[in-house]
């Protein structure tokens, strides 16, 4: 991406205005009145912003326009959401959704783009983080993930940068009217968590609340570590029902833990 082009969409940003504190007070109070005139002086005022978010993506291999673009979206969406009661500075407001409407805008164009293997990556070290900051109530580092996988810190750190915003392991990837499966119903674990179950007692109180299908079911998947569908797999159901069995387990038990 030539990110030190001087014309962008059109633009020269050589030229690019900036704007007093003055300037911006002003305009502010033009635009609350509706005057599209200062709207358009007001973002053109900030584009410089937009250039400065769109640097932390120049490794993405994504079109400085087409960031520039989107980048102006969420400036614009900034500019006439901004409350200047809050006693805030706009580019403290602005940057924040300028960048939340970059990465969304990765994350939905490079979806398919991203391999399943770099994908998994990232979704383990996602899952190791949330086991190590049970484990010792606290986050991990990069390195501390990566040693608990034995992976190069380079690579998660490559990898979780490959599926843009870090995505919940609770994320749905696939839903219909009876059954949601989730990024961590996909992602095998190779680690024996006894460690960090056994050591609820009021986790273990409630696995006597639970049937022997269910008990096995959780046992499997949380201490064994295993995916729905190797579940499934082992135990002769389909993953569906294995995913229903799972939630009303859990369910369940959420009520003695």
């Amino acid at each position: 991406m030539a990110i030190n082009k001087v014309e962008i969409c059109g633009v020269n940003t050589a030229k690019l205005p900036i704007l007093t504190n003055e300037q911006k007070e002003t305009l502010f109070k033009l635009i609350e009145q509706g005057d599209n005139k200062a709207r358009e002086e007001y973002i053109r005022g900030n584009l410089r912003l937009v250039l400065s978010v769109i640097q932390r993506f120049n490794n993405r291999g994504e079109h400085v326009d087409d960031l520039f673009q989107v980048g102006c979206i969420g400036l614009i969406k900034a500019i006439d959401n901004f409350d200047v009661t809050q006693n805030v500075r706009f580019s403290t407001y602005a940057v924040p959704m300028i960048i939340g409407e970059i990465r969304r805008y990765l994350r939905d164009n490079n979806a398919i783009r991203v391999s399943r293997s770099l994908r998994d990556t990232a979704y383990k070290a996602l899952q190791t983080k949330e086991q190590l900051t049970r484990k010792n109530a606290k986050e991990p580092t990069v390195q501390e993930i990566a040693d608990e996988l034995g992976i190069k810190k380079e690579d998660i750190v490559f990898a979780l940068d490959a599926i843009q915003d870090p995505i919940s392991l609770f994320e749905p990837v696939y839903h219909d009217e009876s059954d949601t499966l989730y990024i961590m119903d996909q992602v095998s674990d190779d680690k024996n968590q006894d460690d960090i179950w056994l050591e609820n007692i009021a986790l273990k109180e409630a696995m006597k609340r639970i049937n022997d299908r269910e008990k096995q079911i959780l046992m499997l998947r949380f201490f064994a570590g295993k995916t729905q569908m190797e579940v499934a797999n082992e135990i002769g159901i389909s993953q569906a029902q294995v995913s229903r069995l799972e939630k009303t387990a859990l369910k369940h038990m959420k009520k003695y833990i």
